[in-house]
C-alpha cells in the first residue's frame, strides 16, 4: 500500500444538514455571573460561534479554497495520511515539511503556502495521524516517535531524501524527533510554540532564576501560570481522553468550546484568531470525526515508556522563533538537546503564529531555511 492518490474534500450535504440541526438544538451550559473566561469559554463566545455557523459561514467556500491546493492520501503503517503537496516550480526548491499540533490542523498553514512557495520551497503539509482527513487512528500507540517514522516514510515516497521540517505546538516536538531519527536526511529544524525540549521541565534553583533576563523571567512566570491555571486539558487528555471524547464528538458546541479554550487561552484575546479560520479548523475536526482520536495523541505520548527519557542532540541545525504574546521557550533550556543556530524573538503573534501573523511567520521560516541552502 505505497500508492499516493489525489484527494478532494467533498463533505456530503447530509453532514451539513446534521450540523445545522445539532446547532439549532444546542443546550447551553449555565455559567457563573461575571466569571468571564476565568472558568473557560463564555456563553457569549460559544453562542457567537454558533450564530456564525448558522448564519453566514460558508463551508462550501472554505472547502473550495482548500481544494485549490493539490491534496493526496496514502497509507503508511496501516494509517491513512492526508497531505497537501504544493510545489514551487523551480529546480532548486527546498522540500519543507510543515507540522501542526493540537488543536490545530493543516488549516494553520493555508495563508503561508503562497509566500513560502514564492520563496522557493516545495511544501508538504500533512494532517497528523488521527487528525482531520487522515481520519481516526485505528489502533493505540500513535505517539510522537511513530508519527515521525510515518512522516519520514511519506517524504521518501515523495522522493525527498533531504528536506527541512517546521513545527509548532505538537509539531515542535515531532520535528526534532524526525531529526533525531534521521539526522542525515534533515537539512534543518525550525520550531515555534515550542514546549518540551525548550522549556524547564523541573524545579529551578533561586540562584539560577537570579541570572535570568527580564524576558526569561516573564516566560517562566507565564509558564508557571499556565501550568497552574490551564494545564487541566493536558492531564485529562493524557489520562482519560475518552471521558471528554463523547461530548466533543457529539456536540458541535462542545467542540467549539473545547478547541476555543485552547485558541483563546494561548493568547491575550479570544479574537486572536480570525473567526472564520477558527471555525474552518473546528469543522475539519467535526466532519472527519477526529475530535476523539486527535486528543489520544496525548494519551499515547503519556504512555510511551521513552517519553520522559533525556533525548540526544541530533546535531541538526535548529531555529527557534519566539513570538511575542505568549511563548515560553527559554534558550538556556533548549541548548542541551538542540543545536540552536538561530533564535529570533518577535513582538507580534503568539502560539498560533502562522494563523495570527502569517506574513511575519513565513518570512522568519524562509529566512532560516535560506540560510542553510
Amino acid at each position: 500500500m505505497t500508492d499516493i492518490r489525489p484527494f478532494k474534500i467533498t463533505i456530503p450535504e447530509a453532514q451539513l444538514t446534521d450540523l445545522q440541526q445539532r446547532l439549532a438544538n444546542t443546550i447551553l451550559a449555565s455559567e457563573a455571573p461575571g466569571a468571564g473566561w476565568s472558568a473557560g469559554p463564555t456563553a457569549g463566545f460559544v453562542t457567537g460561534m454558533i450564530d456564525r455557523l448558522r448564519n453566514g459561514f460558508d463551508w462550501r467556500a472554505a472547502e473550495a479554497g482548500i481544494n485549490q491546493h493539490p491534496q493526496f492520501i496514502t497509507e503508511i503503517d496501516g494509517q491513512t495520511i492526508h497531505f497537501l503537496h504544493v510545489k514551487a516550480g523551480t529546480a532548486d526548491a527546498m522540500p519543507l515539511l510543515l507540522l501542526h499540533g493540537w488543536p490545530g490542523s493543516f488549516v494553520e498553514f493555508l495563508d503561508v503556502i503562497a509566500p513560502l512557495t514564492a520563496a522557493g520551497f516545495d511544501l508538504v503539509v500533512p494532517s497528523l495521524p488521527g487528525f482531520g482527513f487522515s481520519g481516526p487512528t485505528r489502533e493505540a500507540g500513535w505517539n510522537d516517535g511513530r508519527i515521525a517514522a510515518a512522516l519520514l516514510e511519506l517524504m521518501s515516497r515523495l522522493g525527498y531524501q533531504r528536506f527541512g521540517v517546521q513545527g509548532g505546538d505538537a509539531g515542535a516536538v515531532i520535528a526534532p524527533t524526525i531529526a533525531r531519527a534521521a539526522p542525515d536526511r534533515v537539512i534543518g529544524v525550525h520550531v515555534n510554540a515550542a514546549t518540551m525540549g525548550f522549556i524547564p521541565m523541573g524545579p529551578i534553583e533561586p540562584e539560577d532564576i537570579a541570572t535570568f533576563t527580564d524576558a526569561e523571567k516573564t516566560r517562566l512566570q507565564r509558564l508557571q501560570q499556565f501550568m497552574a491555571e490551564r494545564f487541566g486539558f493536558n492531564a485529562l487528555q493524557s489520562s482519560r481522553p475518552q471521558t471528554v471524547a463523547y461530548g466533543i464528538s457529539d456536540s458541535p458546541a462542545g467542540l467549539i468550546a473545547w478547541l476555543g479554550d485552547m485558541f483563546a487561552g494561548f493568547g491575550d484575546s479570544p479574537d486572536a484568531i480570525a473567526r472564520d479560520k477558527f471555525l474552518t479548523n473546528v469543522l475539519v475536526y467535526w466532519f472527519t470525526g477526529t475530535a476523539a482520536s486527535s486528543i489520544r495523541l496525548y494519551y499515547d505520548n503519556a504512555h510511551d515508556p521513552e517519553a520522559w527519557n533525556p533525548k540526544p542532540n541530533s546535531g541538526v541545525p535548529t531555529g527557534v522563533a519566539v513570538f511575542g504574546r505568549d511563548e515560553v521557550a527559554i534558550r538556556r533550556f533548549a541548548e542541551g538537546g538542540n543545536t540552536i543556530v538561530r533564535w529570533t524573538e518577535l513582538d507580534s503573534g503568539g502560539h498560533f503564529a502562522a494563523l495570527e501573523v502569517p506574513q511575519v511567520w513565513a518570512k522568519e521560516v524562509a529566512s532560516f531555511f535560506e540560510s542553510l541552502k
